[in-house]
């Protein structure tokens, strides 16, 4: 029997370079590693072709026929920019997703994840937020170009299933944070954002200033951690609705609880102060984890300033080669 070739699509971003450490690390057979010494895993780049347009998605599939594919590329950013370009996140990211489940289909992927996020539930909710209420109403305003795009994943993963029998599913992780993150202030999602800023804070010798109360709550995954699930759950995982990938409710923490560790871990020793005149973002959005918990009961989470540590280490180690766009342009 052929190999398997597993196709990581946005494979050089945070969460796909989380995928790639695990697989060099973890060993064959692992539960969160490679079934077999001699399995492929392609980790693409954006170099290879544009996802938004089909023919360049077919040569991608054409030339490394993959037999599972876990996608996660898509056109990201954090509650400012969303707000700013909600028809370019609906658009970009519906063309993307429409082109990799047609692929997969007619390329015959033996199963495929996509990637989701908890923006895609009701604004208007009960909490915590669990697999069953993704279609309950309406998103947040903030995000709801890039937030309707991603419900419709599930609709699609259900209609392969029906008319094809694809085994097409999802996963809908909290906030995701590591390695290879992107640290643009103009788009960054908010631990990067802190953490480029208490940076930069600390080397020109300037106040670190904090957008909004720091009271929002937010359920933090390491992309390590996360890797490891998407693994699992592409092997293991046999449902066609998606899973909230997720730390428990328990860990949930306010973003002054995250910048503090930022702070403690960037060493920094300047004024630090927040700035309630900015908006704050969604208050919550706590998930529940009750049911990767059913199928993995023994799964342990790095501890979350362990991984913000960590995190912070790499971002000041890599920092001119990270994805840190124009700084200067944003200290203001």
């Amino acid at each position: 029997m052929a190999p398997n070739v597993v196709l990581v699509t946005g494979g050089t971003g945070l969460v796909g370079q989380g995928i790639k450490w695990v697989i060099e690390n973890e060993p064959v057979g692992s539960r969160f590693g490679k079934k077999t010494e001699d399995e492929k895993w392609i980790f693409l780049s954006s170099r290879e072709g544009d996802l938004r347009v089909l023919e360049d998605t077919k040569k991608i599939f054409e030339k490394y026929k993959p037999t599972h594919v876990i996608h996660l590329a898509a056109v990201v950013g954090g509650v400012f920019i969303n707000t700013k370009l909600p028809l370019t996140f609906l658009r970009d990211n519906l063309n993307i997703n429409d082109n990799i489940l047609w692929c997969s289909k007619e390329y015959k992927v033996q199963k495929l994840i996509s990637c989701l996020s908890t923006c895609v539930f009701p604004d208007k909710v009960t909490y915590p937020i669990d697999e069953s209420m993704v279609h309950l109403g309406p998103p947040h305003y903030s995000n709801f170009g890039y937030a309707h795009s991603k419900r419709l994943v599930s609709v699609y993963n259900q209609a392969y299933h029906e008319e094809y029998g694809c085994n097409f599913t999802a996963a809908i992780p909290t906030n995701v944070f590591g390695p290879y993150d992107n640290y643009d202030l103009e788009s960054a999602h908010v631990i990067p954002a802190l953490t480029h800023r208490c940076y930069l804070a600390k080397k020109k010798g300037i106040p670190f200033i904090v957008a909004g109360t720091g009271k929002p709550l937010r359920q933090f995954i390491y992309s390590r951690d996360l890797a490891r699930l998407f693994i699992w759950q592409l092997w293991e995982y046999p449902e066609i609705d998606p899973i909230i990938l997720s730390v428990g409710e328990k860990d949930e923490v306010t973003i002054k609880e995250v910048s503090d560790a930022i702070v403690k871990a960037m060493d920094f020793k300047g004024e630090y102060k927040s700035d309630p005149t900015k908006a704050d973002g969604q208050y919550k959005k706590t998930a529940s984890n009750e049911k990767l918990m059913k199928y993995l009961p023994d799964f342990k989470f790095t501890p979350f300033e362990q991984a913000l540590q960590e995190s912070v280490e790499w971002f000041v180690k890599n920092y001119e080669n990270a994805r840190i766009g124009n700084p200067e342009q944003h200290l203001k």
